[in-house]
């Protein structure tokens, strides 16, 4: 049977890589990203046309929708569309995040805490309360896997970050509570912490640093090098696949030894 993955955040960076490792190893897949601005941060989300160009690659494998993780009605269609076009749901990545912060947490405006938490967290919610009933929906004995991207930021503190930080820990908890809601389905929830990974939301991390180059985040993790977004996408995509079915309720490093 073919499997079929819902990824949100799909149209770059982690989400980008996840769709692709799937569509290669012959998922069926629905690409889900907004493709516009929001308030709050201080640079530009992916844009349409790049999950558009994603889609293209797999056609009539990878479908793309945009839709807002933070909209429950428009993550419902997206898991609908995986039901009706490929038959069902067998994993869900939510990988979809922004980045604001670069102050102290008593200067974070409302509407960055707002992005950080509408996305990052009830992006997860949200993604999770369509996609877990999809996949309770497949017969027994199932193979469900549920896969959030959390931060090596879930783990540790970063300075000026207090509230990507509280996004990320709100990620590993949510987690860790689904995975005991699932207890005894055969579904499992997992979440995948990446380290310093060259994407564009470490460019906009580096920007609200002051950081001439992105290189210097390298200098925190012991393989001493940026991750490639196909580092930790191949972490995510093993816990989608049925093979992972001894792990539930935890967190994957894939942090380069950010927080060894």
């Amino acid at each position: 049977m073919t499997r079929v993955a819902v990824v949100t955040g799909a149209a770059r960076g982690i989400g980008a890589a996840v769709v692709g490792r799937l569509a290669r190893d012959g998922w069926r897949v629905v690409a889900v990203d907004l493709g516009a601005d929001l308030p709050g941060l201080a640079y530009s989300p992916a844009g349409r046309e790049e999950l558009i160009a994603l889609a293209r690659r797999w056609p009539g494998q990878v479908l793309d929708v945009f839709a807002d993780v933070r909209d429950p009605r428009a993550v419902a269609e997206a898991v609908a569309l995986a039901e009706q076009e490929f038959g069902g749901v067998d994993a869900a990545v939510a990988a979809a995040a922004v980045m604001a912060g670069g102050k102290p947490l008593w200067d974070t405006t409302n509407a960055e805490w707002d992005a950080l938490f509408d996305v990052g967290v009830r992006g997860v919610f949200n993604l999770a309360r369509t996609a877990v009933p999809a996949m309770l929906r497949r017969p027994e004995p199932r193979s469900g896997r549920f896969v959030a991207l959390a931060s090596a930021a879930a783990h540790r503190g970063l300075w000026h970050l207090a509230g990507y930080n509280a996004a990320k820990h709100a990620v590993v908890g949510l987690i860790r509570g689904l995975a005991h809601d699932l207890r005894g389905s055969g579904i499992t929830a997992t979440a995948v912490s990446p380290g310093s990974t060259r994407t564009a939301m470490l460019d906009a991390t580096a920007d609200l640093y002051g950081l001439a180059d992105v290189e210097e985040f390298a200098q925190h993790q012991l393989v001493e090098r940026l991750l490639d977004p196909d580092e930790v996408a191949a972490a995510v995509c093993w816990l989608c696949g049925e093979q992972s079915s001894a792990i539930t309720g935890t967190v994957v490093h894939a942090d380069g030894g950010f927080t060894a």
